[in-house]
């Protein structure tokens, strides 16, 4: 059972955002509990433009980066585009690419092969760039702990700009430019950036730059930004400040795109071009399937997909797309199969306080998804690493759970590792097989020294409790405003008490759960996905303390509800 904890606010905040903006008292008291707390905060949230975006200039390293990219162009220079192979990296090719197009330059780029080639930039790639006649390399979404690759490139006599989000290492690379506002001595206010947002900052100084009339570079920008919401959401940063504005103002364009890659990959996600998108559409239909490429074959198709205007080319790239995202599927659920089974026999290593389990031959490719899955089974930081027997090497991904620094944890063993990198909630690393055994004895050791025994038990945060009377269209069209939801501005959840079940539950397709629950005489439907296992103990007229999401119901129309979790009135709340 999770923690139930409600969302703090003041009440004085609510009264006066409610005052000063009209609003109704639900939205000024979500509004406080994402810490808007101030008119003109709430202002710029609620009405979100470009006009609120910072000058890009402001960020360390900026006007070095755009004063040599200029030169580049007007040399005839060739420029190389450093990628990654995820989602927030592959579209910061896309966009960075495209603003030196329309600065009258040209750039190629590489994106590395996640299983030949691994994460982050290598020297042999540089040399070969070199020996092309390359004279400027830019990373997106990478590059900030890539010291060694930028001093190999010094060498060379390529110039490197570095633009990347991750967290940095005790010093940068001794690049050109390092655009990360997430590096020593950066003053740049806006620190949650995703890469594709970085990438994105330096185009604006780019083309900003350029003699073009304000309403055409509005407009070129807000075209852009159809592309940069998809890498900001991909990536899960919190959608606030700038990435709100990104994430807004792109979500209102990707329908309305003529672009034939974006056209075609919403017609594979069964996204209908006729509706306004959400977050969740990017998160959970758009997202997989780029990022598919990345990790069952090459990610260099994706920009093949957004840049070219072949339609029949682009039809037939999203439909690649979609076949291996239905392959990345099957391989993740075996790999979970095999993981599960494995901690079912073994159930010391599943109440450990850090889950490292390893596998051969395991598709490296799917483990990141697949840590996500077992931190959901059982609620423990865990990394899953796909080992290479003939090479003596291991892969891994790991992902976290609240309150537990992931990327701090593999620095406290760092030596362990031959490479590794992320942030708070996710990372990945590679080292020899022979060390894995010591990696899971001292990494078990420090997360007991840092996790307490309630650590191990979800948090679920509500937002207030909802008499059902009160769910309507006119209130769900005032919550609509907060939207675009995601990290940083959840979807309200709320709870209701003594929800009594009208009719007897349903299991679909023998993992989910289906009821329909009444208070006071009004009725919603309710769905819990992955919840067919709690499905005993329920019956008509059962009644129960739930906690739930608001969602169009797509069948009956109206409103139903998405559990998040309940539990048997007169049970422990789990507060």
């Amino acid at each position: 059972m999770k923690r139930w904890r409600y969302r703090p606010y003041d009440q004085t905040v609510v009264d006066r955002l409610r005052d000063e903006h009209r609003l109704p008292e639900l939205v000024a008291k979500l509004l406080a509990q994402r810490e808007i707390t101030n008119s003109e905060d709430a202002q710029r949230f609620l009405h979100a433009d470009l006009s609120d975006l910072h000058d890009p200039l402001r960020m360390l390293g900026m006007q070095a980066a755009v004063e040599r990219l200029r030169r580049a162009i007007a040399k005839g220079e060739r420029v190389l585009i450093y990628g990654d192979y995820d989602v927030d990296g592959t579209t910061a090719v896309v966009i960075l690419r495209t603003a030196i197009e329309m600065a009258g330059g040209q750039a190629e780029f590489h994106v590395p092969h996640r299983i030949h080639d691994g994460y982050g930039m290598r020297s042999d790639v540089i040399e070969r760039a070199a020996r092309d006649g390359v004279r400027l390399i830019i990373s997106v979404d990478t590059g900030i702990r890539e010291s060694a690759v930028v001093d190999r490139a010094n060498e060379l006599g390529i110039d490197t700009i570095i633009t990347d989000h991750h967290l940095p290492e005790a010093g940068v690379p001794r690049a050109l430019a390092v655009l990360n506002p997430n590096q020593p001595d950066c003053t740049y206010p806006d620190k949650g950036l995703s890469g594709v947002g970085v990438a994105f900052k330096l185009s604006q100084a780019l083309l900003g730059g350029l003699d073009w009339p304000p309403d055409r570079l509005r407009r070129v920008l807000t075209s852009m930004l159809k592309i940069v919401a998809i890498g900001t959401i991909a990536d899960m940063v919190p959608l606030v400040g700038e990435n709100r504005v990104f994430a807004r103002i792109g979500l209102a364009g990707l329908s309305r795109s003529v672009n034939p890659g974006l056209k075609a990959l919403l017609e594979v996600s069964d996204l209908s071009p006729k509706r306004r998108l959400s977050a969740t559409d990017v998160a959970f239909r758009i997202a997989p399937r780029i990022n598919a490429a990345g990790r069952m074959d090459t990610a260099g198709e994706v920009i093949e997909l957004f840049t070219t205007r072949d339609e029949d080319q682009a039809r037939r790239i999203a439909q690649k797309l979609n076949q291996l995202n239905s392959e990345r599927q099957q391989t993740e659920a075996d790999v979970v199969r095999a993981i599960l089974e494995r901690l079912e026999t073994i159930p010391s290593a599943a109440e450990m306080p850090f889950i490292v389990v390893e596998g051969e031959g395991w598709h490296p490719g799917v483990i990141g998804i697949v840590a996500s899955r077992v931190v959901e089974q059982f609620y423990r930081p865990t990394l899953v690493l796909s080992t290479n027997a003939e090479e003596g090497t291991a892969t891994g991904s790991g992902r976290s759970i609240s309150g537990f620094h992931l990327l701090q944890a593999l620095e406290s063993v760092h030596d362990v590792f031959e490479r590794f990198g992320g942030h708070r909630q996710a990372a990945g690393c590679s080292l020899a097989i022979g060390r894995i055994a010591e990696l899971r004895e001292r990494i078990n050791r420090y997360a007991a020294g840092v996790l307490q025994p309630d650590d191990f038990r979800p948090i679920l945060d509500l937002d207030a409790d909802m008499e059902f009377r009160y769910i309507s269209d006119p209130m769900m069209e005032q919550l609509a405003r907060l939207e675009p939801f995601g990290f940083g501005n959840p979807k309200p959840l709320f709870s209701a008490k003594g929800l009594r079940l009208k009719n007897a539950p349903q299991l679909l397709k023998e993992k989910h759960l289906k009821m329909r629950v009444e208070q006071d005489k009004v009725s919603f439907s309710a769905v819990g996905w992955r919840m067919g296992d709690r499905f005993d103990g329920l019956a008509l007229g059962s009644e129960i303390n739930a906690a739930f999401s608001v969602e169009p119901d797509s069948y009956w129309g109206g409103w139903c509800l998405e559990l998040k979790d309940f539990h048997l009135a007169g049970a422990a709340a789990g507060m």
